[in-house]
């Protein structure tokens, strides 16, 4: 089963994480994971300048090291930077120190000060979690576009984003070559169509 959207009883597992900004007002938060990759990324940004919204990109950090160039463009947006690891780690399947330790390296990688982290796949050990809490957001989602998923249309990626969306939404999308054909679909209509019921898109608090 696919979970476009986080349920309660997921959130109430993980009380210390964010899933959504809690608000009345008419604002969604956009983060985007995995990249900086070219065009890809380059593609995400030109569309969000259209639309004059501003995102959070949760950067891996052996990608910053490729792309510079690419990630120096996301910077000069001025939208946010999170910590996505140094090397896409799945915390579940990895040893506590290995993990803390990567998610230094990619923090060393980006040159900036940031408190946001999102474990790659959404998995972290509490024991894991524990510890990166003491110093950072450790950030989840309240929507998942699925535009990574080859078993989702890009329609239905665009019709569950927005049938899920609500004000202080955190909606993930990938700036990746999994989920580019996706998500370069979705995207502009997603903020055409809450551009016109009036929500701005803002950057989280780094």
């Amino acid at each position: 089963m696919f979970l476009h959207h986080s349920p309660f009883w997921l959130k109430a597992f993980f009380p210390g994480f964010t899933w959504r900004i809690p608000t009345h007002d008419k604002v969604i938060y956009l983060t985007f994971d995995d990249g900086p990759i070219p065009d890809i990324t380059e593609s995400v940004l030109e569309i969000l300048e259209k639309f004059d919204a501003k995102a959070t990109f949760f950067c891996i950090g052996d990608n910053v090291r490729k792309h510079p160039d690419v990630f120096q463009k996301v910077q000069n947006g001025g939208h946010s930077i999170g910590n996505h690891t140094f090397n896409h780690m799945n915390g579940w399947k990895t040893d506590d120190d290995v993990y803390l330790e990567n998610i230094q390296k990619c923090q060393k990688q980006l040159q900036l000060t940031t408190k946001l982290f999102r474990p790659p796949y959404g998995r972290i050990k509490k024991s894991q979690s524990k510890i990166v809490l003491q110093e950072r957001q450790i950030i989840m989602w309240d929507v998942l576009s699925g535009d990574f998923s080859p078993s989702l249309t890009r329609d239905i990626c665009l019709k569950k984003s927005i049938h899920h969306t609500r004000p202080g939404s955190i909606v993930l999308f990938h700036d990746s070559i999994k989920a580019s054909q996706n998500m370069l679909y979705a995207l502009p209509r997603y903020l055409e169509h809450f551009k016109e019921e009036g929500y701005r898109f803002e950057a989280l608090e780094m």
